[in-house]
């Protein structure tokens, strides 16, 4: 299970180093694409491929929308040796990631976020928003 919060540095190539302790659950490549909330998501190849049988499921028209934004910015990424990824351009863009990136583990994938958007969802679930969805559980 992936847990925890990592803020991570863009070096100058736009590459991240992936934190280690998500590193062996990810496996040895992993993809990120765009994802909700103006962030980027990592998921293990296994993963991605229960996203894509399920999309492929709906057939080519359901689902279209969600199959572009997930396919056209999706990457295939292997950790070098110093554990860094790369981020294209688009993918930076689409998640606000100049310099500063912030890695969050989500159970069975992880989260980008820049720094800023991150602020912004915490400070929002603080407002009542997690409770809200904790009631739904019956917590």
């Amino acid at each position: 299970m992936l847990t925890g919060e990592y803020s991570q540095k863009i070096d100058e190539k736009g590459r991240l180093n992936f934190p280690a302790k998500f590193r062996e659950e990810m496996g040895e490549t992993f993809y990120v694409t765009r994802w909700l909330d103006e962030c980027l998501i990592a998921l293990p190849l296994s993963k991605f491929e229960a996203v894509r049988a399920k999309l492929s499921e709906s057939g080519m028209v359901k689902n279209r929308a969600l199959k572009r934004m997930l396919y056209s910015g999706a990457e295939l990424e292997k950790p070098d040796k110093q554990g860094r990824i790369l981020l294209p351009a688009h993918l930076r863009e689409h998640a606000g990631i100049e310099d500063t990136a912030i890695v969050i583990g989500v159970d069975d994938y992880a989260e980008i976020w820049s720094p800023e958007r991150w602020k912004e969802m915490t400070e929002s679930m603080r407002d009542g928003a997690m409770a809200e969805a904790m009631e739904g559980l019956d917590f």
